[in-house]
């Protein structure tokens, strides 16, 4: 069905304006969900490749991950969507799309996170299990991939999953440099002087869909942590 069509489905089952208000903050919620996917997948990679540096016999690669994660947890989110949509490019003169501002400031910050949170799950493998490998005659590689990762993955999955709810609440902050997301459209619709669209109305709406997109994850988290431990 095309968008217009969708539009005016909900504008037949709803009325005017509350149909079209509506099907935009639903429309507008799509961007709320991919840049919270960007987010979290380049934020997973860079956090596997902080964890893996932390946790090598190299003094350098280990206090360059602890630095990299002690500065991005330390710096708020507003003020990297502050530095990289309008900072720098008013620094350099230069246009920078909106879309990629918002995604590098929550990848370094998601990163930071979920480094932190990998990092944590591999030293908590019991320091037998490198043992038992190097016994075995393995190396560093093999040991890390075959015999700690696997357990780790298995340790860190939950608080991931619940991570992913600070990323999507962590999303709405970036309508402040433009981005045009859920929280955006919500907040032109409630400063609008159109009955129906008064602030009371659009917040509770605004808040329901946010619910609706963080307690599933909250609740799988739970779930995955209740098998984790049940497995141990």
């Amino acid at each position: 069905m095309e968008v217009r069509g969708v539009k005016n489905t909900f504008i037949e089952l709803f009325g005017k304006p509350e149909g079209i208000v509506l099907f935009q903050l639903l429309e507008a919620t799509q961007f709320t969900i991919y840049l919270s996917l960007i987010a979290f997948m380049g934020g997973g990679i860079l956090a596997l490749v902080l964890a893996f540096m932390a946790t090598v016999h190299n003094r350098v690669s280990n206090i360059t991950s602890k630095t990299y994660i002690w500065f991005f947890q330390s710096t708020p989110l507003l003020m990297l969507l502050f530095l990289f949509g309008l900072g720098i490019p008013r620094l350099l003169g230069v246009n920078v799309n909106i879309w990629l501002a918002a995604s590098v400031a929550l990848v370094l910050y998601s990163s930071a996170y979920i480094g932190e949170v990998w990092r944590g799950s591999i030293e908590s493998i019991p320091k037998s299990q490198w043992e038992a490998g190097e016994a075995l005659g393995l190396s560093f590689f093999p040991i890390f991939f075959l015999i700690i990762l696997p357990q780790a993955i298995r340790i860190a999955i939950a608080p991931t999953v619940g991570f992913m709810v600070q990323i999507v609440k962590g999303t709405s902050l970036a309508y402040i440099i433009g981005f045009h997301d859920l929280m955006s459209i919500g907040k032109r619709w409630a400063n609008a002087p159109v009955t129906g669209t008064e602030p009371y109305v659009i917040f509770p709406l605004m808040a329901l869909i946010y619910f609706s997109l963080c307690f599933p994850l909250s609740q799988l988290s739970q779930w995955l942590e209740r098998k984790t431990k049940m497995a141990s």
